[in-house]
């Protein structure tokens, strides 16, 4: 039986199949879903933050527009769920799979095994620190830290104390964040004395720590969120301690977060926090996807400009990044330190767009 005829088969009521014709319909009916779409595994990272519920709400959308069955699994922050999802996906005879580690060190093995059976991967916010994958897809996570940084050494004048709420070291993500930051207030502004507090991501840890530095240093006149994970938390140490204030009140400490999220921008147009990093959720779920398809088409890329506002850049050999545009966000839409801002109520910001 041609393989012609074996796809005919698979949608024969009356069919008589052949050992080797039902293994062959098996594995077509399982590498491409309804009306003949390209079927690919997305690995969410998590569901217990703004940001990735985000990220997992316009998924499905930008399947949809591009023309792809989607298999979703969640590794909640775990590398040992996400190697699972992994095979459960290989099981499943997927074509691509899209995820975003958050032990970018761990994943290593489970990259090795999708490589051997053809599968590519796209690494969505965070990129593997050893493996290769088909392309990264993030925003420059250095350029957070700076721009964090420039925006509270010229609101505090360059003096004073400030406190950084870090993510996790074990991703390339908070290392990125931690060490861009420091880098750029030792080099632009001397006079600031930086308090890291390691938090692992987590909002409990980060408020625990802050509500610690505040006491020992209430002069503390600034803080930086690596991640609106710790955004809650932040302002309810703030209010505790009566430092919840206007930005015109002499007792305001300055707050810069990452993410994007509706409630950080209603928050800066509020005065509660004053800037974040918008983050793109929702053109990390398109281009993820984006670039599943261009592989699954046999496409290739190289460094460069893109035709969406970005640049691909070659991080080392067999390892792509499209670094996607993420503003720095403020009440004003003013220029820190040189680096520009679009205002809070921006509609070309995805935080505003939500449905």
């Amino acid at each position: 039986m041609t393989l012609r005829h074996t796809r005919y088969a698979c949608f024969g009521a009356l069919a008589v199949l052949t050992v080797s014709a039902l293994t062959a319909c098996q594995s077509s009916s399982t590498s491409a879903g309804s009306g003949g779409k390209p079927v690919v595994g997305v690995d969410y990272p998590r569901s217990d933050t703004d940001f990735w519920n985000s990220y997992i709400k316009y998924t499905p959308q930008y399947a949809k527009e591009l023309g792809l069955d989607l298999k979703t699994t969640n590794s909640q922050n775990d590398v040992a769920k996400l190697t699972a999802n992994a095979q459960t996906f290989i099981s499943q005879g997927v074509k691509g799979v899209a995820m975003a580690p958050q032990d970018t060190a761990a994943i290593a093995p489970t990259l090795a095994q999708l490589a051997a059976k053809k599968i590519p991967v796209v690494t969505v916010d965070t990129r593997p620190d050893t493996g290769k994958v088909y392309m990264v897809v993030r925003a420059d996570n250095r350029a957070y830290g700076e721009k964090a940084c420039q925006f509270l050494g010229t609101k505090l004048g360059g003096k004073g104390k400030v406190v950084m709420l870090e993510g996790g070291l074990d991703s390339i993500n908070g290392r990125d964040r931690t060490e861009a930051f420091n880098d750029c207030m030792k080099k632009n502004y001397p006079g600031i004395k930086v308090f890291g507090e390691a938090t692992n991501w987590d909002g409990a840890v980060a408020a625990q720590k802050l509500q610690t530095d505040l006491t020992a240093n209430p002069d503390i006149k600034g803080v930086y969120m690596e991640s609106s994970f710790a955004l809650a938390g932040t302002l309810q140490v703030l209010k505790q301690k009566g430092l919840l204030v206007d930005p015109k009140d002499k007792k305001h400490v300055f707050i810069v977060s990452n993410d994007g999220i509706p409630e950080e921008l209603k928050d800066i147009a509020a005065g509660k926090i004053d800037a974040t990093v918008s983050q793109p959720a929702d053109l990390y779920a398109k281009y993820a996807l984006y670039y599943l398809k261009a592989a699954i088409d046999g496409k290739t890329f190289k460094p460069g400009k893109t035709d969406h506002d970005s640049t691909i850049i070659q991080v080392r050999d067999g390892v792509l990044e499209d670094q996607l545009s993420a503003p720095l966000v403020t009440a004003d839409g003013g220029t820190y330190g040189g680096v520009p801002s679009v205002k809070s109520d921006d509609k070309s910001l995805w935080g505003n767009n939500l449905g």
